[in-house]
């Protein structure tokens, strides 16, 4: 075969998986099956490159396809808040994305590299696609990826097989589908070399596709056992859709634009109240665009009191995002208002922790004033203490063991995993995910979030400024559902369930490291064996 027609070959073997990985990524019901064959067309690629260069070069490749095909909607949404060149953040994203998708690079150099030391014999064929698959999996633990995305993430739209992710986690599920992956690229190579149908990977497909349908079988059947069916909590959640928070207090001034989004939240609260009686209240991320408590002016701390007034007049608990301040360090916080043992209004605050780059933290490390000048957009808040579980007092003196998280935190499962951990009986999650409407993205970090419930088997409520706002249950469904870009409320009745104690919930994210040591002693042994 000619060099240009071996390259072509290869071409395609990355355009066939970019088409594939843009439609799984989409998260649409029915689709989950593509995801035992997206990365066949590039692993069958990658086989037939004969250089460690040519295999980096289609692992770098693939990163940049895959890269724009699944996350196109975040070049647009930095260009909008940053106020940078389209062109510029576009460049700048792909750049980055080998770095971001390490995990194609990895992949495909130890797949060349463990193809070239066992050679064409069969008795060690299953050398490089099992070093393949744990190479991948490791790294995309230790690497940094902005959206913690994995390839096992597509299988949400499966209400079975996602239940697997209590075992794993996500990254579980991309190793199973990985091993079928390669069990596909072994059929149509045999088939391609007219060797006939290999019946051994045919096999292994099928275990591993009855092992993931059997278990979650088993788990959705035990999770739902666990459920009662009375609720355990009665939670009202407000999105009242206000955005370009920053564009309206340029125009109109500050204190206008906090008065109406107050006002806003104060009127769709009373009519959640006039529906029923509620446990909690929830509004949304940063939804008081100031600090609350250590107040910057008279105004603000005119308007501090009057929350606090508001929640002791209505007689319900309220969680909701604001600033904290502590000294001249700002956090970007939830804060909690319910009654104290003593029968008075109380407060406590939890502080993000987990920070975007740039938009909202820069390290101590790079931060300086050439750096701010350059960038003016970065954000100034300081990271929180951790992973804190919130103990909440409600009305009638019960207390709720709160896992908090705000927005960007959803997305790590150690994270989560640690607050639960400590006793948490409610994920609850406020969210900002307005520069982003119109995109895919909303429904991407639902997806994360609803996953975080499966790891832990805890319910979530979990409300946004402008959607996705939803009540996600212990198998993962959302339901309770306020579109993006839509103002609305919603009464959200919390299932009580028994403890569960599923081993991603007890370990968090154990299976990077584990895939990397195992990695390690195949290939020391590939390396070193006679």
């Amino acid at each position: 075969m000619s060099r240009w027609r071996a390259w072509a070959w290869a071409l395609l073997g990355v355009a066939a998986t970019t088409a594939l990985f843009a439609r799984f990524g989409e998260l649409r019901p029915g689709f989950a099956w593509l995801g035992a064959v997206v990365l066949a067309p590039w692993l069958a690629a990658v086989d037939r490159t004969r250089s460690a260069r040519g295999a980096l070069a289609l692992g770098a490749l693939l990163s940049v396809t895959f890269t724009a095909s699944v996350f196109g909607w975040f070049p647009g949404a930095i260009a909008a808040y940053s106020r940078a060149p389209l062109w510029l953040c576009w460049g700048v994203f792909l750049l980055i994305a080998p770095v971001l998708e390490l995990q194609f690079l990895s992949a495909a150099w130890i797949r060349g590299y463990a193809r070239r030391k066992v050679g064409d014999g069969p008795r060690l064929a299953w050398v490089p696609p099992v070093l393949t698959a744990l190479v991948y999996v490791g790294t995309e633990w230790f690497t940094p990826k902005l959206f913690a995305e994995t390839l096992g993430l597509g299988l949400y739209t499966s209400e079975v097989l996602r239940q697997g992710a209590d075992v794993a986690g996500a990254p579980g599920l991309t190793l199973g589908l990985l091993l079928v992956n390669e069990c596909v690229v072994a059929v149509g190579q045999g088939l391609v070399a007219r060797r006939g149908l290999r019946l051994v990977p045919v096999a292994l497909a099928v275990v591993l596709s009855l092992l993931g349908f059997g278990y979650g079988h088993l788990r959705l059947g035990q999770v739902r056992a666990a459920v009662r069916s009375a609720p355990g909590l009665v939670v009202g959640a407000v999105q009242a859709n206000i955005t370009n928070i920053e564009k309206r207090a340029a125009e109109q001034g500050t204190y206008a634009v906090v008065r109406d989004i107050l006002d806003t939240h104060y009127a769709m609260s009373d009519a959640l109240l006039n529906s029923g009686p509620l446990d909690l209240l929830v509004w949304p991320e940063t939804v008081y665009p100031t600090t609350f408590g250590t107040p910057k002016s008279e105004d603000g701390g005119a308007l501090d009191e009057e929350i606090r007034a508001w929640v002791a007049e209505r007689g319900v608990p309220l969680v909701f995002g604001t600033y904290d301040l502590d000294g001249e360090r700002e956090f970007n916080a939830a804060m909690f208002l319910g009654p104290s043992a003593t029968g008075e209004l109380a407060q406590s605050a939890y502080r993000k922790t987990m920070l975007f780059p740039l938009t909202e933290w820069v390290p101590d490390a790079v931060d300086s004033p050439t750096l701010r000048a350059w960038m003016p957009w970065t954000g100034r808040w300081k990271r929180g203490p951790g992973p804190r579980l919130m103990d909440f007092r409600l009305n009638g003196g019960r207390v709720l063991k709160v896992a908090p998280l705000i927005c960007y935190e959803a997305l790590f499962p150690g994270y989560v995993a640690e607050e639960v951990r400590q006793g948490a009986e409610l994920l609850l999650t406020l969210s900002n995910d307005s520069w982003f409407s119109g995109t895919p993205a909303p429904r991407q970090h639902l997806m994360h979030a609803a996953f975080r419930s499966i790891e832990t088997r805890t319910p979530q409520v979990r409300v946004t400024n402008s959607g996705i706002t939803a009540l996600i249950d212990p198998t993962g469904a959302w339901t309770s559902e306020l579109e993006d870009n839509q103002r609305s409320s919603v009464v959200m009745h919390v299932p009580a369930s028994e403890r569960l104690n599923p081993l991603a919930g007890a370990w968090g994210d154990w299976l990077g490291p584990v895939a990397l040591a195992l990695a390690a002693v195949l290939g020391g042994w590939l390396r070193f064996r006679a």
